[in-house]
């Protein structure tokens, strides 16, 4: 069964069909630019145009980096501050012309599509998944089980919010080396989250993760195990489209 999946960013909105059986996408992603401002009209206009770019009139899963209930929307971190509070399944439905639309937390997603498909499959035990991006965006499970929207990228580390010294954007803002991110940013959010939850594995997604070689060797001192994402920076789509099959 093919659901449609769609995966809001700080910097981009990307979406696909999802093929739900292989959890694979089924034709290569259309992504555009988010808007900026990020604001719920602009980003709305951008899902909708990812969406006609495949003729697409089934149900539509989307992501969104924050804390989501129901389909509202609590935080936003990365995006302009007017969605909070802004019923998301209506605005982009409405957008849609009236297509069924589920929303979830961006990092939420991709954890239930690595859970399933990817790296975390058949682990158990405590694994926490980490997008690395425009921010951090976190997923905890606890025996296969997801706690939501955790967020665990607004962590306080040494009196900054985590993902403003940890997160890919932060590297590249700050134009720092592969080894001195990974050494001392990237190494010192790790252990401060291991220290929280003691988990068995560390899921690394994000865009980030093609280029897992670069930094993860260089991580040391972890006591948990530290995977790159199977499901790269696909697996967002992924979770989307398995939350609007679900819902």
């Amino acid at each position: 069964m093919n659901v449609f999946g769609v995966d809001i960013g700080g910097s981009g909105i990307k979406g696909a069909p999802v093929d739900l059986e292989r959890g694979a996408l089924t034709e290569e992603r259309h992504k555009v630019l988010t808007p900026q401002p990020a604001t719920p009209d602009g980003v709305a206009g951008c899902v909708a145009e990812v969406v006609a770019n495949f003729g697409w009139t089934g149900p539509v899963g989307v992501t969104f980096p924050g804390v989501v209930t129901g389909s509202t929307i609590r935080t936003a971190a990365n995006v302009d501050k007017a969605w909070i509070g802004v019923d998301a399944g209506t605005l982009l439905g409405d957008r849609l012309g009236g297509l069924p639309v589920t929303v979830v937390n961006d990092a939420d997603a991709a954890g239930i599509a690595e859970m399933t498909f990817g790296a975390g499959r058949g682990r158990k035990g405590t694994v926490i998944l980490l997008t690395l991006g425009t921010g951090i965006g976190s997923a905890v499970f606890t025996d296969g089980r997801l706690v939501p929207n955790t967020e665990l990228g607004h962590l306080e580390l040494k009196g900054h919010d985590a993902e403003t010294r940890a997160s890919t954007k932060a590297k590249e803002d700050e134009d720092l080396s592969w080894e001195h991110w990974a050494t001392r940013r990237l190494h010192k959010y790790l252990a401060h989250v291991e220290m929280l939850f003691s988990p068995e594995l560390f899921i690394i997604g994000g865009g980030v993760s093609r280029k897992a070689d670069k930094f993860l060797p260089l991580i040391e001192g972890i006591r948990a195990e530290i995977v790159p994402a199977e499901l790269q920076n696909n697996a967002g789509i992924v979770g989307a489209a398995m939350a609007a099959h679900g819902a």
